[in-house]
């Protein structure tokens, strides 16, 4: 009965969201830095 609680629901879901948005930075700063890099070469 205890995690069906909204405040614990809503702590997964935050959790779920911070992961996903640390692998979405994560891709994006990658994928900033190779095109950093094709256009120093340009």
């Amino acid at each position: 009965m205890g995690d069906r609680s909204p405040k614990d629901n809503s702590k997964k879901t935050g959790q779920k969201q911070a992961k996903a948005t640390s692998a979405d930075q994560k891709k994006k700063s990658q994928v900033a830095a190779k095109a950093a890099n094709t256009g120093k070469k340009k």
